[in-house]
């Protein structure tokens, strides 16, 4: 056996590597051979079973054919698996016993006895048969005793171990057969190498990493150690197992840093927390970046190169198994920890250096997935990588900021300096992107160097990201970038370019209602706006930052003495007022109507009683607050009213708000509440219901065009005009808070009063509430005057005086001394006058009439009302005439009661003189009065007309009253002979027939009906 006496050449890692497989024996008869060998040997796949119940695998097996030599076999405690020779072949195609003699026994024993010196027990022979030798000789034994020769002097106890390969360079069906059987046999070999020696490593690499919390464990050997058994798997094709071999060394690292920033460091950890002196970002171009490979290895490695060299191998796994997305994704992740890691070892990093390292390490990956995917690929996977395109845009803002390169004048020296000291830490490009016109680090390069390029290449990042974040629907994020480029113009003197940006974040942070960014966006657009003049704006969003409790109480102040300072200025247009929204200025809390059920007559006083919760931070004066009515007539108020209040008012007349948030500074972007009412509508010949429905009052503000600027200007249907009906109340200082404002005003027009709309003046500033919800209305009625004329009993006798209560409700008509009641005197009734009449005036100022009262009392207070009546007695005037009698009425304002009584005395009618008659009653002449004759016992009744003239009104009010005739009376005078001159009636006899004289007979008779009656109803004996 030839051993050449050269050094050998070091181990190049690289993804070309394949398992070690020595030839010793005839290396000519090898190399006839190697080009079949190496084309048939992986063509077939075996089934790998390994311990540990692990699933079996097919794996394609290739071999690194090499010439042995000693120096590859492993010394002890080597751990280079990948210069570890799995299986040792000899080949040998002697078939001459004296030459087998004479030199091959030597050889097999030497290659032998080195194997066993260095425990190496997989092993294989290979005899090659070749016909063609086989005639040259004459005097050779058969073939079969050189095998069993070779066999009984090395295969004794292991016959497999030797292999007969018959013509291999022959294509013929035999050579075939011996080709399989011996590419079987080798597979199978090498794959019992295989799993025994990985077995064997893999326990040896468990003990190593159980002794981690020994004294003197260091991660970097263990991390080369399990590395090794990376490789190999990346060296069988089994990349998934190589790569949770890279992702266990990640982890272990990575819960070592956090037990060290929790205080329980190793050791060994102290090598990593050198200082960063490179930031050249990822090499993911190369396979194995073996510089840091080495770094590592020799425990030189930073921080940053342990994670660069960890990562590039990762990527270069993830890629062979065709995941590029979970590169983006691990990525990300990995330049987030890696700053957190910096700052838990508390490593020394200069400033500025980190950012170069992120941005060179996000364009980098980028540009490396770019390279093994399509355009169509990467389009369809934006979400996967737009995380680092936004990084990279982040850091990049961060080194323009730090390099003076966004201020206004520009950089300074000290600003070069650290320019150039940054540069200088990226080092020379690397060979590989040397000739990449867009790589990463002339990107950077050329972005310090000047502003102009600086602004260019941050622009373009910025744009490219928020787009990338809006085509997947990623919109905050898009926002947030967007705020950056905000910050950028503001910083370059640009607002009017800010504010678009400003107020997108702000649309998108309110619709999502992230509170602490909308209070931070609001002070930039507060800024944005004073720098761009936009007054109004810039009051309205420092109303809102006024009343946001997330600033500070100082910061509240200062935006609230902004308004208060404006409002104090004097205007150049004293019209002019600037409107801005209530709802950041102060909060209606509830009102409170008195009376309670918000329902007044006329001219009657109503109370209103707002709580405005004040959101200032400092008491404010405001100059008048003032509540805009909208005024309608309807029909049936009354009714309306009463059925609105039951179901919609609550007791005591107090009415709450919900609290309102504050709205986006556009106003248009928030619709109104809807005004809903019912609505009828009735037959108007019989009262009947024919339709019936719902309306909307307010569809004019809902179906306006809606306005796509920014301006803070209020919608038309809500600006403020001076109208009719105004609620005001002037000089009112709000504490912060709640404060209790009241309105008063004297009912004018009956009608449904709706309060729209809630102003404060501070200055020429007007916070306007533009809808009042829920609705909140008060009605106002107007009553006729009325006359109602009643029996006190319940019924009235004729020819006995009686009672009669007269009841003047004087509604809108106010009774001047002089206004009277003129009654026209009926022939058969007369009224009586007293010496002294007194009339009761009730006052009811805040209810309402009811329309029906109690017979015989004072008319009740309506149900609605909840005052308390007022009465007061007063002198009755009372003058009668043939004709007619003068009631003269005492003074008494509108909306009072007037009552007072009368007698009246209906006169018996008087019988007719003359006529004769057979029958016993004589016939009633005609009379104007009316007398009915009512079936059964009941009493004859007369009806009465009166007319009565009353002050308010042009036209006769025709009374009826009914009296009752409790009984009537006739008499017959019957005489002896001779007959009575006059004699209105006689009673009827059988005459006397006799001829007889009789003496004179008066006979009455009488029909008493309802005698009872007549007792308690007179003071007349029967």
């Amino acid at each position: 056996m030839d051993a050449s006496e050269e050094p050998l050449p070091p181990v190049i890692y690289t993804m070309e590597n394949k398992p070690i497989v020595t030839c010793a024996g005839d290396q000519n008869l090898f190399t006839s051979v190697y080009p079949t060998l190496s084309q048939q040997l992986p063509r077939e796949p075996m089934e790998w079973r390994r311990s540990y119940g692990r699933a079996p695998k097919m794996i394609h097996l290739e071999s690194n054919f090499v010439q042995f030599k000693e120096e590859l076999l492993p010394k002890e405690g080597n751990k280079a698996l990948l210069t570890f020779p799995f299986l040792h072949i000899y080949w040998t195609e002697c078939c001459d016993t004296e030459v087998y003699k004479a030199t091959v026994k030597d050889d097999l024993t030497k290659w032998q006895n080195v194997l066993k010196a260095h425990s190496s027990v997989d092993w294989l022979i290979v005899i090659v048969e070749n016909d063609a030798k086989k005639k040259n000789k004459t005097n050779i034994l058969p073939r079969t005793s050189i095998v069993d020769k070779i066999r009984n002097d090395f295969c004794n106890k292991q016959s497999d171990r030797c292999v007969v390969l018959s013509d291999p360079l022959k294509d013929s069906s035999r050579t075939q057969e011996s080709w399989n059987a011996f590419l079987t046999k080798l597979r199978t070999l090498l794959l019992m190498s295989f799993t025994k020696n990985l077995g064997k490593f893999e326990d040896d690499m468990r003990t190593l990493r159980e002794k981690r919390t020994e004294p003197g464990w260091s991660f970097c050997e263990y991390f080369m150690v399990q590395e090794e058994l990376a490789f190999v798997f990346e060296m069988l094709q089994q990349f998934e197992d190589a790569l949770v071999q890279y992702d266990e060394l990640d982890a272990l690292f990575s819960q070592y840093v956090v037990n060290f920033g929790a205080g329980d460091g190793a050791n060994w950890l102290t090598f990593f927390c050198q200082p960063v002196k490179s930031w050249n970002g990822l090499i993911l171009r190369k396979p194995i970046d073996m510089e840091k490979r080495e770094s590592i290895q020799r425990r030189e490695a930073t921080l940053l190169d342990l994670r660069s060299y960890l990562f590039s191998r990762q990527c270069t796994l993830l890629l062979f198994l065709q995941r590029p997305w979970e590169v983006a994704q691990r990525a990300l992740e990995l330049l987030h920890n890696c700053v957190q890691e910096l700052k838990l070892l508390e490593v020394s990093v200069p400033p500025g250096a980190l950012d170069c390292w992120v941005f060179l390490s996000c364009l980098e990956v980028l540009q490396r997935i770019e390279g093994c995917c399509d355009r169509a690929q990467i389009d369809s996977n934006i979400a996967h990588t737009v995380g680092l395109w936004s990084y990279a845009t982040e850091k990049l803002k961060s080194l323009g900021y730090l390099c003076g390169l966004v201020s206004e004048k520009g950089p300074n020296s000290e600003d070069l300096n650290r320019t150039v000291d940054l540069l200088a830490g990226l080092g020379a490009e690397r060979p590989e992107t040397a000739n990449t016109a867009q790589s990463p680090y002339k990107k950077l390069k050329e972005a310090l160097s000047s502003v102009e390029a600086f602004e260019k290449h941050y622009l373009d990042l910025s744009h490219a990201t928020i787009e990338m974040y809006t085509s997947i629907g990623r919109i905050r994020s898009a926002k947030f970038v967007g705020k950056d480029l905000a910050e950028f113009y503001m910083r370059k003197k640009a607002p009017q370019k800010a504010e678009i940006y400003l107020q997108g974040a702000l649309k998108n942070y309110l619709a999502e209602g992230w509170a602490l960014p909308i209070t931070h966006t609001r002070k930039q657009l507060a800024e944005c706006q004073k720098h761009l003049g936009q007054i109004e704006n810039y009051l309205q969003t420092s109303s809102l930052l006024a009343s946001d409790h997330h600033l500070t109480e100082e910061e509240r102040k200062h935006f609230c003495q902004e308004i208060l300072d404006f409002a104090s200025q004097p205007s150049d247009n004293p019209g002019h007022k600037i409107v801005l929204p209530m709802q950041s200025f102060a909060q209606l809390r509830d009102l409170h109507f008195d009376p309670s059920n918000a329902v007044v007559h006329v001219g009657g006083v109503l109370c209103i009683e707002i709580t405005m919760y004040s959101q200032m931070p400092v008491p404010v004066h405001v100059e008048q607050i003032v509540v805009n009515v909208h005024f309608s007539i309807e029909k049936n108020s009354y009714r309306k009213t009463a059925e609105w209040l039951t179901k919609h008012k609550t007791s005591n007349g107090i009415i709450n708000f919900p609290p309102e948030t504050a709205p986006f500074p556009v106003s248009q972007n928030s619709l109104p509440a809807l005004e809903l009412y019912e609505m009828f509508e009735r037959s108007p010949s019989d009262n009947s219901l024919n339709t019936t429905g719902i309306i909307c009052r307010n569809v004019h503000m809902l179906l306006r065009r809606q306005e796509s600027s920014s301006s803070l200007e209020m919608p038309s249907g809500v600006a403020l005009e001076e109208g009719a009906h105004v609620l005001r109340c002037s000089h009112v200082t709000l504490e912060p808070g709640a404060n209790q404002i009241t309105f008063r005003t004297q009912a004018k027009e009956p009608g449904t009063y709706t309060l729209r709309q809630l102003c404060a003046s501070v200055g020429s500033v007007w916070f306007v509430l533009p809808h009042i919800y829920p609705i909140v209305q008060y009605d106002v009625y107007s009553q006729e005057p009325q006359l109602h004329v009643e029996p006190l009993a319940d019924s009235l006798l004729a020819g006995i005086p009686q009672k009669v209560k007269f009841t003047v409700t004087t509604g809108h008509y106010t009774i001047k001394n002089g206004d009277s009641l003129q009654l026209s005197n009926a022939e058969a009734m007369l009224i009586l006058c007293q010496a002294e009449s007194r009339a009761m005036v009730y006052s009811n100022t805040r209810g309402e009439v009811p329309t029906t009262q109690a017979r015989g009392g004072r008319p009740p207070c309506p149900a609605l009302c909840g005052c308390e009546e007022q009465s007061s007695d007063a002198a009755l005037r009372i003058q009668s005439s043939d004709k007619v009698t003068s009631i003269s009425l005492p003074v008494a304002p509108a909306y009072h009661v007037i009552e007072f009584e009368l007698e009246v005395l209906s006169l018996p009618s008087a019988p007719a003189l003359g006529g004769e008659s057979d029958m016993l009653g004589m016939a009633e002449p005609h009379r104007k009065h009316k007398d009915k004759q009512k079936t059964g016992h009941c009493m004859v009744t007369t009806d009465h007309k009166v007319s009565i003239d009353c002050p308010w009104s042009i036209y006769s009010t025709v009374i009826a009253l009914t009296f009752s005739v409790p009984f009537r009376t006739t008499h017959a005078l019957l005489s002896s002979g001779t007959r009575p001159s006059t004699a209105s009636s006689q009673c009827s006899s059988s005459g006397n027939s006799s001829g007889q004289k009789s003496l004179p007979l008066l006979c009455i008779a009488g029909s008493l009906l309802d005698f009872p009656q007549l007792l308690r109803n007179s003071c007349l004996s029967p």
